[in-house]
């Protein structure tokens, strides 16, 4: 018992004095760390307390202390799936997301692929830089630019009236909305996007492909025997990723492009918390009640859905091939 005790006491002080000479031979890397870490501490994590809102019937007055619970706890979820605009929030927020999904996650594999066939480097630096940049603009200036462009004297508006096609006023076609955010969401993306996968690329073997021309392969079965299998791994995280996000849609983008004119197709999760929980517009004609532990539910029903799918995504991949997330 002694000597058990005497071992625990000597593992103590040998952790303690390996924790001190760590923390004084890299006190510059830690203090460098710091910030971001309490960053992170304040924004991301004590705020995940708020998520008891969703079983309250929350009112600021009395903040997250004082607020009686909801009497049966998941009085809001019911309420959810009960909703009249449940069906129609969730058709467009799948639709938005597979339809982005499919268009938008082959685009920077094969904008990678392109650019890895330029041979001229300037043109290719040039033309890389010139994809990357529509990333670098805000949210509220893609907007305005779509807004610009499609704008009842625009000039793609005036350019179909020129050749006897009257679009009118788009952005109120609810038709022409998904077109139109997943035709800008790639057009923003995928400069940015293609840059993993070109470093995948970059970490093939030359031999490879110097092999492969001695074999007489063309530059089409190179990229599909060589190029392609090598960006395998990367393309299965992302693509990981980007299932866990179906869920998901970029409802900033949405709230800046959309109004009631257009809610049967532009109205997403992410839209109708904030309508319920800050503007308290329930539908097309408004009710004025801001229910905000309604909208927590909302928000935390999507959460547990993108955590759901993250991990089928994630343990189907593991099953059919060798990379996965975990």
């Amino acid at each position: 018992m002694v000597i058990q005790q005497t071992l625990k006491k000597q593992q103590k002080d040998y952790k303690r004095k390996y924790l001190a000479s760590n923390l004084k031979r890299n006190w510059t890397l830690y203090t460098m760390v710091f910030p971001g870490f309490i960053l992170i501490l304040i924004f991301s994590y004590i705020p995940i307390y708020g998520i008891v809102m969703a079983f309250q019937n929350f009112s600021p007055g009395l903040g997250f202390f004082r607020s009686p619970w909801a009497h049966p706890w998941y009085g809001h979820f019911l309420n959810m799936f009960k909703d009249y605009y449940f069906g129609r929030i969730m058709t467009n927020t799948l639709k938005l997301s597979i339809y982005g999904l499919l268009w938008g996650f082959p685009a920077p594999i094969v904008l990678a692929l392109l650019f890895n066939e330029i041979k001229h480097s300037g043109y290719k630096r040039t033309a890389q830089t010139i994809s990357y940049m529509p990333y670098f603009l805000s949210t509220v200036i893609i907007v305005g630019i779509l807004k610009i462009l499609f704008a009842s004297e625009g000039p793609i508006v005036s350019l179909a009236a020129f050749f006897g096609n009257d679009m009118g006023n788009i952005f109120m076609d609810p038709n022409a909305f998904r077109t139109l955010y997943i035709t800008s969401g790639i057009w923003t993306s995928v400069g940015y996007s293609s840059i993993i996968y070109l470093a995948a690329i970059a970490g093939v073997n030359p031999e490879l492909y110097e092999s492969a021309v001695i074999d007489g392969a063309n530059r089409l079965q190179q990229v599909r025997y060589i190029t392609l299998p090598a960006m395998v791994p990367t393309i299965t995280i992302l693509l990981i990723l980007s299932v866990s996000g179906i869920i998901n849609n970029d409802y900033q983008k949405i709230l800046l492009m959309y109004n009631p004119a257009i809610y049967s197709t532009a109205d997403v999760i992410g839209t109708y918390v904030y309508r319920m929980g800050i503007s308290g517009d329930a539908g097309t004609g408004g009710t004025g009640i801001i229910n905000q532990s309604y909208a927590a539910a909302v928000g935390l029903f999507q959460s547990i859905v993108s955590f759901l799918l993250l991990a089928i995504a994630n343990l189907f991949a593991r099953h059919v091939g060798e990379t996965s997330l975990w």
